[in-house]
């Protein structure tokens, strides 16, 4: 065990402590470059570019994509959703359709760039039926939003971060969560990006 260390003043130091201070130290003066490891922005300037273009905040769609991918274009879930995003087929036809793209093919979903333009044209377009409310867009972006207005108009969930148990889908409960929570952390790591 090795011996403590003594100061002029007599106090003492094990080192442990001065290997704990100097870790402490080191991480908190590098926080902004090891974090970003953990949470990076791939696809940056598509992503800027289109959440300029829809009016939302790009760090919601690098939590979104984190959360629903981690950042693999080439990402498909047992469901059949596509992309960074995660966008089922049938939502992006219907999305290029709205965006007037004609010359759309599921295949493009695998593309960053097509796969960002649509799912954040999708958020932007949910944001404005449900007036912003980051729960319950977060909840349609899942569960649909035919599922989630059923919810609100019947009362099984009023729609609030603070009430999400009444998410009747324990998948859409969850990914409510995930994506809230990474979202905080994203503005919090990355307040230079508008």
């Amino acid at each position: 065990m090795p011996r403590p260390q003594t100061s002029k003043s007599g106090l003492r130091f094990p080192v442990a402590m001065w290997v704990f201070i100097i870790l402490t130290l080191f991480t908190i003066l590098t926080f902004p470059h090891w974090i970003t490891i953990f949470y990076p922005t791939p696809h940056r300037d598509i992503v800027i570019e289109y959440s300029e273009e829809f009016d939302i905040d790009p760090l919601l769609v690098f939590a979104l994509i984190k959360v629903e991918s981690r950042f693999s274009s080439d990402a498909t879930s047992s469901s059949g959703a596509k992309g960074l995003m995660q966008i089922m087929p049938d939502t992006a036809r219907w999305a290029a359709n709205q965006m007037k793209i004609t010359e759309f093919d599921e295949s493009k979903l695998t593309d960053p760039e097509t796969n960002i333009q649509l799912g954040s044209w999708y958020i932007a377009d949910l944001s404005r039926e449900f007036d912003g409310r980051l729960p319950i867009v977060l909840a349609s972006y899942n569960a649909g939003r035919g599922n989630v207005r059923e919810w609100l108009i019947k009362g099984v969930w009023d729609g609030t971060e603070e009430n999400l148990f009444g998410i009747p889908f324990p998948e859409t409960r969850n990914h409510v969560k995930k994506v809230m929570n990474e979202y905080q952390i994203y503005r919090t790591i990355y307040k230079d990006i508008p």
